[in-house]
């Protein structure tokens, strides 16, 4: 059983009906309970990284507990830039600290057309070998929406540039994280997703 983590910041009809798609079983649960039984956690989201804090206290402590028992964790798009340290987007708020740096605001480049947010098809380098990315091929396109975005680091095992590069795809151990929305881009996203299930 998938354990989808709802703290309100959307999108969590379109993973859903993805997961469904694929004929995962999973559930929203109301309590953190579900998540000690979970045979892999997803931290969806979009909009802005102070809706993060509602994970704060009892949802981060069960999360960090089930990934030091080894359970896959996914976060998408801004469920991905929480499992850094932090966010300058909400410099107040904690991120869950997994994976070193913090996610700083994408610059843009009108001259080029390069706007921020940062909307739409833009492809994936692969840096390294990733199990997440298995059977994905360098180059493959996958659809963004942020204004923010975590540092390259070694942890990066799929780079976009948006003026600068940037993290789109993390992994390190059992904890992966994809900037992109893969319930969003096709098949491409539906075998990233199929991955981390295969993982769980």
């Amino acid at each position: 059983m998938i354990t989808l983590i709802d703290y309100g910041a959307g999108n969590l009809t379109s993973v859903r009906k993805a997961l469904t798609h694929l004929g995962a079983d999973y559930v929203v649960p109301e309590s953190t309970d579900a998540v000690g039984r979970a045979r892999g956690v997803i931290v969806p989201g979009v909009g802005n990284f102070a809706a993060t804090e509602r994970l704060v206290g009892p949802w981060t402590d069960a999360i960090r507990a089930a990934v030091d028992r080894g359970t896959p964790l996914l976060g998408i798009c801004v469920g991905m830039q929480w499992l850094f340290e932090g966010s300058d987007e909400a410099p107040e708020v904690p991120g869950f600290g997994v994976m070193p740096g913090r996610v700083q605001r994408l610059r843009g480049d009108s001259a080029r057309g390069l706007k921020v947010p940062h909307v739409g098809w833009n492809a994936i380098a692969k840096p390294r070998d990733s199990r997440l990315l298995a059977g994905i091929e360098p180059g493959a396109y996958v659809y963004f929406t942020h204004s923010f975005a975590a540092p390259v680091t070694t942890d990066c095992v799929g780079a976009t540039t948006h003026v600068d590069p940037f993290a789109a795809v993390v992994e390190r151990d059992q904890i992966f994280g994809v900037q992109f929305h893969p319930e969003k881009s096709g098949d491409a996203g539906l075998q990233i997703l199929r991955n981390f299930l295969s993982l769980c």
